[in-house]
């Protein structure tokens, strides 16, 4: 029941949350001029994993913008602090400590911003920070990812791809995230028979893996525009053909969803082609997390996009689309919206504070409106727009929230 309310919500708001539309009052005073008693409930257990690279600059903004938005709306929230990735291999000898994973199982939702950066990219596999983002994401059973890749009129004309092939554009991909290759077994490194060293992975999904996660898709499709795309490789892969066969007979309980399937190489030539053809995509775990980058920079930059990752009987963690971006970190330079944004999606699928979503989805739309602009998304010679620091821009996003 749990899964099926967050997913009704996810799929019934369209995830449109930076596109066009009426922003709720930012603190305007009633019209008999009374004050407004605000009520605040039980504090709500945030575990925050800010991560390595830009990740603490740009979580600082994300807890800063939530705490403001809470005291305007009447929430509370408790921020547990944790390592995770490279923060926690230099602190602790493990990408995922024991204390952050208790912290997580004991929140109501995991706040993350980014892992990873050059400096561990020698370490041995186990101790990649890489390793721990997997574990907790499994630990937590957060098996659906949903990443929406959305461009807002704002937006349009930072987009690679031209304005008219991009404007609209509402696409809700679904990632399977805890199986296939970046999971299964046996995987490592070995030898052949010509003594040379090979490394190997395994792509494995059950039934019952694509059927929970085809599911999810379907549901979602049902809510939106009724169209599902499925993306797979069942010309050359049995993973594939299981896949293909499992959602093909789902389809039947969902007749009025316009069930699609398409070869992955040809999906990613589709979505800079013509990337409204597609509604809600369902892929596995290694396609996803590259159709979902690719679908992120029709938007200009993977800055913009946040992502949640549902279990349906736990906390869900939700995170920026981007990484960690250690070539920038520290320069006061990062695009902060995305995880804004997912802290918005936090609040309204895993926290039930809907208006504290609202009001930080209306004050990043309001920033953008007002032209201001990271590197990531400023194009030379647009008018009424200008480049400003991440500092900047969160004093500016602070200032409409509180407002």
């Amino acid at each position: 029941d749990s899964l099926k309310n967050k997913l009704r919500m996810l799929a019934t708001k369209s995830l449109q949350s930076l596109a066009p539309q009426r922003r709720p009052s930012l603190g305007r005073a009633s019209p008999s001029g009374r004050v407004r008693h605000v009520i605040v409930c039980k504090a709500h257990k945030i575990c925050v994993l800010p991560g390595d690279g830009i990740g603490p600059e740009i979580m600082s903004v994300a807890t800063k913008a939530l705490t403001a938005a809470g005291q305007k709306e009447g929430e509370e929230f408790e921020y547990m602090y944790e390592l995770i990735g490279g923060a926690a291999i230099d602190a602790t000898g493990s990408p995922l400590p024991d204390k952050t994973l208790a912290t997580a199982k004991a929140s109501d939702a995991v706040l993350l911003a980014a892992i990873g950066g050059y400096k561990w990219d020698t370490y041995p596999n186990e101790i990649r920070p890489e390793k721990g983002l997997l574990k907790i994401r499994s630990e937590l059973n957060a098996f659906a990812n949903l990443r929406p890749a959305i461009v807002p009129k704002q937006l349009a004309d930072s987009s690679p791809l031209k304005r008219e092939l991009v404007e609209g554009v509402d696409i809700l991909i679904v990632r399977e995230l805890v199986g296939g290759i970046y999971f299964g077994k046996p995987r490592g490194f070995g030898t052949n028979e010509k003594g040379e060293r090979i490394g190997y992975n395994t792509m494995v999904y059950s039934e019952s893996e694509v059927e929970r996660i085809a599911r999810v898709a379907f549901e979602a499709a049902r809510k939106r525009n009724k169209r599902l795309c499925s993306v797979e490789k069942s010309n050359v892969l049995e993973v594939s053909q299981l896949w293909k066969e499992v959602v093909t007979k789902m389809g039947k309980d969902y007749p009025d969803v316009e069930l699609t399937h398409m070869y992955v190489d040809n999906a990613a030539m589709q979505l800079v082609r013509n990337p409204k053809y597609f509604d809600v995509v369902v892929t596995s775990n290694l396609f996803g997390d590259i159709l979902s980058d690719e679908a992120s920079m029709l938007a200009g930059s993977l800055g913009m996009l946040p992502s949640a990752s549902i279990s349906g009987d736990g906390p869900g963690i939700y995170e920026p689309v981007h990484g960690s971006a250690p070539d920038i970190a520290g320069q006061d330079i990062a695009n902060p919206m995305a995880m804004v944004m997912s802290a918005a999606m936090m609040c309204k699928y895993d926290l039930n504070c809907p208006k504290v979503s609202d009001r930080l989805e209306a004050a990043v739309s309001q920033v953008l409106d007002d032209g201001l602009r990271t590197g990531d998304i400023y194009k030379e010679g647009f008018p009424n727009t200008r480049k400003v620091k991440c500092s900047e821009l969160s004093e500016h996003l602070l200032r409409i929230i509180s407002a």
